[in-house]
């Protein structure tokens, strides 16, 4: 009998009846089963985290800005990426429990949506006054509601596009979501010129305004939310669906049952990006110092890998998808993302190549490195082992941007690159680690998607054979045998004349029969 919430499912086909009621029937736009309402509700859903990623390289954007005009080094300037990941470093374990059990979507999305606002308007704030503290609260504010607001986000997603749809939309919201970080490097700098003429200085005056007017783009995913919220809860009406959850089980005594794989999983997750966000923080001063770069194109080649991540994700979500050999892509991403930063470190060569590769490299990891987490832990397990990744990911975020700053305070950008490189080179013998130590356990994480389906369908065979049964005899020789019996094949080795009762085989019943 089919499960009535998938019959009522938001997915229902598009030449369905519109939910029935008293008057005409709803116009497409407004039903919710119609896919045209939902590619509404979907444009709402990936611009609910365009303000979230659009705010949170705004020091990247304006880098040269906030080292002179609140008079930083290099490793205070990092602190205002490392306050956004310490919060998340707990959070990512409750961000789904929050949503799940407290919240509820709706009003989660809302709450989460009000942090990531709050956050950037105190750090503003501490600029336009000049208080470094107070930028460093907002960072932190921002930091809490930016993270489970992606939950949410993918919650959301869950609840209107089951099945096949489904990873046609998360790559949509991810590429939205690069779109922000793309717009926010290239037009960052223009607002504050723009704010500098209009103010006729420059100055953390003119830094806060130009952060301030950032944080509209915050506002305006927050009407998003309240949008989302306000149809989410019509199709509930309409349709009587319950709110979705994220099917996220988070059990912290899970951690002690992980494989071994999994940790490997772990270390290439921490060693990999760790050269990438915190770089990509750090490179609009490195293009203009090493490469004679402006301001504007500085910020242009910083934000290339953005830019290319938005359209190469779902291109390399689907060739993964199709191709399998999960670990052999992640070899490659690691191995380019290596030349790119050694091309940057060692050559003059000009950077949009680097950066170019790096941009393919991020995006192809990304699609690669996540989804084998689902092939090596049991499916109660993933809410723990995603949120266990996602948190040690922002501890060493968190730590490395504060070591990146320290270094390149005191050694500058050579020996920043080769900090990087080094942490690569880990990601790499952690690759061709989890590569040796997949072939040992049957090679399941680089299996292409055929042999999977083999796999899958080998194993439901297996657990659908009916038991059979065994017969006396067999019964009998898989009993341990007794001290008598030991001792009756002993004799019998020996040469020994047993009476016939006293079968070596059948120990036990004959040890029966002679007690009767």
């Amino acid at each position: 009998m089919a499960d009535p919430e998938e019959t009522r499912s938001l997915l229902g086909n598009e030449d369905e009846g519109s939910p029935t009621g008293p008057g005409r029937p709803m116009s497409a736009i407004c039903d919710p089963n119609h896919v045209l309402h939902r590619v509404v509700v979907l444009i709402f859903m990936c611009f609910l985290g365009f303000g979230s990623y659009f705010c949170y390289d705004n020091p990247a954007s304006l880098q040269t800005q906030v080292l002179q005009d609140l008079d930083l080094n290099t490793a205070k300037f990092m602190q205002l990426y490392a306050w956004y990941s310490w919060p998340n470093v707990v959070l990512c374990f409750f961000g789904g429990f929050l949503i799940d059990r407290v919240f509820g979507i709706r009003l989660g999305t809302i709450i989460f949506s009000l942090f990531v606002c709050v956050g950037q308007v105190i750090f503003a704030t501490g600029a336009l006054v000049n208080h470094f503290w107070l930028m460093e609260v907002g960072r932190f504010v921002f930091g809490i509601g930016g993270e489970s607001l992606a939950v949410a986000q993918n919650t959301y997603a869950v609840n209107w596009f089951k099945g096949k749809e489904l990873n046609l939309v998360f790559g949509l919201q991810l590429s939205m979501a690069r779109l922000g970080s793309t717009v926010n490097m290239n037009i960052m700098g223009w607002v504050y010129g723009q704010v500098a003429t209009a103010v006729g200085s420059t100055g953390h005056t003119t830094l806060g305004i130009s952060l301030m007017i950032a944080a509209v783009t915050c506002l305006f995913s927050l009407t998003c939310a309240l949008l989302l919220a306000f149809l989410d809860k019509r199709a509930e009406r309409l349709l009587e669906k319950q709110q979705s959850k994220t099917g996220d089980v988070i059990k912290l005594t899970d951690v002690k049952d992980f494989p071994f794989p999994l940790w490997i999983i772990f270390v290439i997750c921490v060693s990999y990006y760790v050269a990438i966000f915190p770089f990509i923080g750090l490179g609009q001063v490195f293009f203009i110092e090493k490469f004679n770069f402006s301001p504007a194109e500085a910020r242009a080649v910083n934000s290339i890998v953005y830019i290319i991540s938005a359209p190469a994700s779902p291109i390399f979500g689907f060739m993964v998808d199709k191709t399998g050999r999960n670990v052999v892509w992640v070899l490659c991403a690691v191995m380019t993302t290596l030349c790119s930063h050694m091309i940057l470190a060692f050559t003059f060569w000009n950077p949009w190549i680097a950066m170019s590769l790096l941009g393919v490299s991020y995006s192809l990891l990304a699609c690669a490195l996540w989804p084998m987490v689902a092939f090596v832990v049991p499916e109660h397990q993933l809410g723990t082992a995603y949120g266990f990744m996602q948190s040690i990911q922002n501890l060493g975020l968190a730590l490395i941007a504060i070591a990146a700053g320290a270094i390149l305070d005191s050694r500058g950008y050579l020996v920043l690159e080769l900090f990087f490189c080094a942490c690569l080179c880990i990601a790499l013998m952690a690759v061709v680690t989890l590569y040796l130590v997949d072939y040992m356990r049957g090679g399941e994480l680089n299996k292409s998607p055929a042999a999977r389906d083999k796999t899958e369908v080998t194993s439901d065979a297996e657990a659908q054979k009916p038991a059979t049964k065994l017969t006396s005899g067999e019964l009998a020789r898989r009993t341990p045998m007794t001290a008598f019996g030991l001792r009756n094949r002993y004799l019998s080795r020996l040469g020994k004349q047993l009476p016939d009762h006293y079968c070596t085989h059948l120990s036990s019943l004959a040890h029966r029969s002679v007690l009767k």
